[in-house]
């Protein structure tokens, strides 16, 4: 399969389940609400040593949040319902709370819920204050620039993890004009986050290691100076391979944000350098979800 001089590899990416929620944090202006947002979404591009893979889903309007503040919406996926409880607890209370006006609130619906002010309001000292509005229960917590709003508790949903595709380039330029390309594209895509740096990565991994120590190594297949050796998957006019990795609340968003930015990334095409695209799976073993690349590039299921 060839779309704009691009070949499109017949194989799939493999996803798994992981546990997710959605919360919207606000503050008196944008500023603030994207300082908090992106403060609490740090270090988190990968559950292999980050606890949880989280994002800015994106920004929204007065209009759109519970307090008719400036807000930011944010993802968090996590492998188990514990280490997700941890890790809201964790960034709500380390970067959430000690910003400048913010307030946080639940972004999710569902029976599932994960305890968010109710365990934030410990921090009040016994000067806490419950207060329920239109059925739902929030905290208030005094802090020094007046109060510290927050739900008692968020909804948690079970989201799709690992969605991904590979861009081979001619060269590292290329490569990343591609992927700076699909990122763009991928961004406008709801329910999904592109949890790594930027939403692109370039020490894809594959599992296991030669050292004991290690359950995730370089994917040595894709590293265009092991182009001699036995293992490589690269053609000769590979000179760079970024990748994308795609979390998201269902199996139709992972889909459609592959879509996107595969077809962001063709539209450049092979003038632009880019040689084709590949995904990262472990032989269909690993994870229930397989997202076959010239399938979603033909709207098929």
């Amino acid at each position: 399969m060839i779309v704009n001089g691009v070949a499109i590899e017949d194989t799939f990416a493999e996803a798994f389940a992981m546990k997710a929620t959605r919360l919207v944090i606000t503050a008196d202006t944008r500023h603030w609400a994207v300082t908090a947002a992106t403060s609490m979404t740090g270090f988190a591009t990968s559950v292999i040593a980050c606890g949880c893979e989280a994002g800015i889903e994106r920004e929204l309007a007065p209009a759109e949040t519970p307090d008719g503040r400036p807000g930011v919406a944010v993802l968090l996926f996590a492998m188990a319902t514990k280490e997700l409880q941890k890790q809201i607890q964790n960034r709500v209370g380390q970067c959430v709370l000690t910003t400048a006006g913010s307030a946080c609130f639940s972004g999710l619906e569902g029976a599932e819920r994960l305890k968010l002010g109710a365990v934030l309001r410990y921090f009040g000292d016994g000067h806490q204050i419950a207060k329920r509005i239109a059925g739902r229960r929030y905290w208030r917590l005094p802090v020094m620039d007046g109060e510290f709003l927050c739900a008692d508790d968020t909804g948690m949903a079970r989201g799709v993890g690992g969605g991904n595709f590979l861009i081979l380039a001619q060269s590292p330029a290329a490569a990343r004009a591609a992927a700076e390309r699909a990122v763009e594209a991928m961004r406008a895509v709801p329910n999904v986050i592109l949890p790594f740096p930027g939403g692109v990565v370039r020490s894809g991994s594959k599992v296991g290691s030669r050292y004991r120590a290690l359950i995730a190594s370089t994917n040595d297949a894709y590293c265009p100076t092991l182009k001699g050796y036995a293992t490589s998957r690269l053609p000769p006019e590979v000179g760079a391979v970024l990748e994308i990795v795609i979390d998201g609340l269902a199996e139709t968003d992972i889909r459609t944000a592959m879509r996107t930015g595969m077809e962001a990334v063709c539209g450049l095409g092979g003038a632009g350098g880019v040689v084709g695209i590949t995904a990262g799976n472990y032989g269909g073993k690993l994870g229930p979800f397989h997202f076959h690349l010239r399938a979603i590039l033909q709207g098929a299921g």
